[in-house]
């Protein structure tokens, strides 16, 4: 049963102001919260003598206070406004709300998991959600954070980075001639996979496949599953014993048992064919792991995610990274993020910085003038911007262009931090939409947090400045005694304060 102030769910569902039955076909759509209507904004209610205002609880002063009164909510709110039904389900939560959850999900690295139990606790962040009064409850379900995740777009994600770049130059993170010059780099977005290998992948496609041919009731000779895992055990005990040649043979066997699994299903899906396309996705999966080879492009790293790619960044401590390439722009002075993008297929980088550039324009409104690059951008098409390449004798002309280019080593670590503060080290999210998603919500992280910390070093210069006005006013107040008292009580005073 679920129960709020307006429904009760039980088998059916029942509007307790207007005593309105709803047709049960819709009881599992409220459940799950499929749809909702468009919010609408109502005046501030009545004070609540029985519970406690947020703003009698919190600091005015705290930079997530500070920060919610600087975003422009309603431009938060018109990037959600599409993600709602005009007449279908019931009112929905305020997309202040949905806004700041995903932000503060971003900044502060949380899973969607975490996320509930830290906002009940935490009136700063029921503050920043838009709430008047402490909750004592999550306003929404967990699993709501994934639905709202699979209506957000590409588009929308990337208002949501604009925003960012909005609140930065409101808090002056960033002045506007800083756009003028950034630095743009590549790195690789990890997926949540396994590391690949033709034994596990093979093992796990001849298990999956058993499933599915039981749960749709399709008799099969044989289903290989034991034999997979009698031969997965045997192969990885042949590598450690460095038996490679029986490993070899084992590896063979699997391969023949995956073969004679999909060539059986594929007999028995002629005779039952409005079972083809529950199987075809699968069976094209296994027809790529049976055909590929050491050799072969676009092989599959993963089943449950065929968009991974092998990339080789030429690093010492990790060869191979599974995921997807990603670019990003930022500015020189600050490595605050202009722009963020997956780059699906490994393209190469000097064929990824026009859309880079043409992208960070059209979020922030400025064309940077200068990009720093390194040597892997070469052969780029970029005529608009002036792009400075690493290792160049035209780059190192002056020693202003040199001092300049020195500090495009600062997107590196800008990778780093992004990898270790937000969700770009590894992705959880399905798909190349997924992958899409997390690039540009990581930069958005990436960025709040940038700004918050400068929020909080800025109440700090500010604080210790009005100390320092109350020490010298003290001082000279002490210093400035009335020359009625006795000489003693003034050279007392005196060494009170120094010491």
């Amino acid at each position: 049963m679920f129960s709020s102030d307006k429904l009760l769910i039980t088998n059916d569902l029942i509007d307790l102001e207007n005593g309105v039955k709803f047709p049960e076909k819709l009881t599992d759509a409220f459940i799950f919260w499929g749809f909702f209507m468009k919010t609408s904004h109502q005046s501030s209610p009545q004070r609540d003598l029985f519970r406690e205002h947020l703003n009698q609880m919190i600091n005015p002063a705290h930079p997530l206070v500070r920060m919610a009164k600087l975003i422009d909510w309603e431009q938060a709110e018109a990037i959600t406004s599409h993600w709602f039904s005009d007449t279908t389900g019931r009112q929905a939560k305020s997309g202040r709300l949905i806004v700041g959850l995903f932000l503060l999900k971003q900044m502060k690295n949380v899973s969607d998991e975490e996320l509930p139990a830290l906002w009940v606790e935490n009136p700063y962040w029921q503050y920043f959600c838009g709430e008047e009064y402490f909750q004592h409850e999550f306003p929404i379900h967990p699993t709501s954070m994934s639905k709202w995740r699979k209506k957000m777009t590409e588009t929308d994600a990337e208002a949501l980075l604009s925003l960012t770049i909005t609140l930065a130059l409101s808090s002056k993170t960033i002045k506007r001639s800083d756009m003028k010059r950034v630095n743009a780099d590549t790195t690789v977005q990890e997926k949540a996979v396994e590391y690949p290998t033709d034994t596990r992948l093979c093992t796990k496609a001849i298990i999956q496949l058993g499933k599915l041919s039981k749960q749709h009731g399709v008799k099969l000779k044989q289903n290989y599953k034991f034999t997979a895992k009698k031969l997965h055990f045997k192969i990885n005990n042949y590598h450690r014993a460095q038996q490679f040649k029986r490993a070899k043979k084992a590896q063979a066997k699997l391969k023949t048992c995956l073969g004679r699994l999909s060539r059986d299903i594929t007999r028995q899906l002629e005779k039952q064919p409005k079972l083809t396309p529950v199987f075809q996705e699968f069976m094209k999966k296994t027809e790529r792991l049976l055909t590929q080879s050491r050799t072969s492009k676009n092989k599959l790293y993963s089943l449950h995610a065929p968009e991974v790619e092998c990339i080789a960044k030429g690093k010492l401590k990790k060869r191979y990274e599974f995921g997807v390439k990603a670019s990003a722009i930022a500015t020189q002075k600050n490595n605050f993020i202009l722009g963020a993008s997956a780059l699906h297929g490994s393209p190469y980088d000097g064929h990824t910085l026009k859309p880079a550039l043409d992208q960070v324009e059209r979020l922030s409104g400025v064309r940077p003038k200068r990009c720093f690059v390194d040597n892997g951008y070469k052969g780029h098409a970029e005529e608009q911007t002036d792009i400075h390449i690493a290792r160049k004798k035209r780059t190192y002309a002056t020693r202003y262009l040199k001092r300049l280019m020195k500090q495009r080593n600062a997107i590196e670590a800008l990778f780093g931090h992004a990898k270790r503060d937000t969700h770009l080290g590894r992705n959880y999210l399905k798909g190349q939409h997924g992958d899409k998603l997390n690039v540009l919500l990581s930069a958005v992280g990436y960025n709040l947090r940038m700004i918050l910390r400068i929020i909080w070093l800025f109440l700090c210069c500010y604080l210790s400045g009005a100390l320092m006005k109350i020490r010298r006013w003290v001082q000279k107040m002490i210093i400035n005694v009335d020359n009625s008292q006795p000489k003693w009580f003034r050279s007392n005073q005196k060494t009170v304060f120094q010491g």
